[in-house]
């Protein structure tokens, strides 16, 4: 069981929306919760859509963001071996 408040003009319009169709607010409530949580699961945020993506544009190496520091270096001392 569910208690919700809602605004009195919310309420208004619900018991009108509910009259006009021939159903409860029960039912208008079950499906507007099922219809907001099948949404939530399909959307992905920002960064669970693109992760497969970060960090391979033009190098094809996962890990740039990590071990740029050391791979720098070993740039450094190879180019200044002669």
């Amino acid at each position: 069981m569910l208690t919700i408040r809602l605004s009195e003009d919310t309420d208004k319009q619900l018991a009108r929306y509910c009259e006009d169709e021939g159903i409860t607010k029960s039912a208008v409530v079950k499906e507007a919760i099922a219809l907001y949580l099948s949404q939530k699961r399909r959307s992905k945020s920002a960064y669970d859509a693109g992760v497969d993506l970060f960090g391979l544009e033009g190098s094809s190496s996962s890990d740039l963001s990590v071990s740029y520091k050391q791979k720098l270096k070993n740039e450094l001392r190879a180019k200044n071996a002669h």
